[in-house]
């Protein structure tokens, strides 16, 4: 528990400047997590007696990435050629006697879409008008709910939510998170407001907490079925108490896309 919480707080030491400075310094923070978890991420499929092409997934996540950030309009091209570069590494592989290569495209692909696509919505909700205070009200909704469930969970979890995927979670626990959540986001949303820091109702508030709360779950639930196909408990090593990147940021990679359009949908 001390590990795990000293690893907690030196996260938040380096998260919160990234966050508050935003451009660079963000685009590298998330760069340098959604990199590593694309390599876990790759990692898990190889202990499985796959292969995917690990370094021009990790190659095109980055670039994606980067397209997004700081050019836009050329992501959609940054796709269109990582998905090209891929097809030809893996056709070569095939040649070579690789039988397997169009599983192996597959789960490149796979991952370049995760990663590089859907968790590029991170800098989306950074780059939005205000997008300190969006970034930091959405992330902390999702980090209360994810706290209330596990704290729930373990002391009245009673009827588990995914028996054989995430046998640890139960529906006690998540209901708490939910509440929790929503909760949080309500009075964080209605207190911003209050200080013009953001344009938002306080019931605009409790359905962005809501809407995250429900959904982002399906994030971790996402990575634990990555985990029990390739049959280990956390993605990596690099956090002490926390295992890998990808068990950090399995819940905000959705937090970040479901909060970038509930933000554009119904509270801008």
């Amino acid at each position: 528990m001390v590990r795990r919480t000293l690893t907690a707080l030196i996260l938040l030491a380096v998260f919160l400047p990234a966050v508050y400075f935003g451009g660079i310094p963000y685009f590298i923070l998330v760069a340098v997590f959604v990199g590593i978890a694309t390599w876990e991420y790759a990692q898990m499929f190889r202990l499985r007696g796959h292969q995917p092409a690990r370094p021009i997934a990790i190659a095109a996540v980055l670039l994606i990435l980067a397209a997004r950030a700081f050019r836009p309009d050329a992501d959609s091209t940054v796709l269109t050629v990582a998905v090209l570069a891929a097809m030809v590494v893996h056709l070569a592989s095939y040649e070579r006697g690789r039988d397997e290569a169009a599983i192996d495209l597959v789960i490149t692909l796979g991952g370049i879409t995760y990663f590089g696509w859907i968790a590029a919505y991170l800098l989306d909700l950074r780059l939005l008008p205000n997008g300190m205070w969006w970034l930091l009200l959405v992330f902390t909704s999702v980090w209360v709910a994810d706290s209330a469930a596990y704290f729930v969970g373990v002391r009245f979890g009673y009827h588990k939510m995914s028996a054989r995927l995430s046998p640890k979670k139960s529906w006690e626990g998540y209901t708490a998170g939910v509440i929790a959540g929503t909760a949080i986001a309500g009075i964080l949303g209605r207190s911003m407001n209050a200080l013009g820091l953001l344009d938002l109702s306080a019931l605009a508030g409790l359905s962005l907490g809501l809407v995250l709360s429900m959904l982002t779950t399906l994030g971790d639930l996402g990575e634990s079925l990555f985990k029990r196909f390739a049959g280990i408990k956390d993605s990596g090593t690099l956090l002490p108490g926390h295992g890998g990147a990808f068990d950090r940021i399995d819940s905000l990679i959705w937090a970040g896309v479901i909060g970038y359009y509930c933000i554009h949908l119904f509270l801008a």
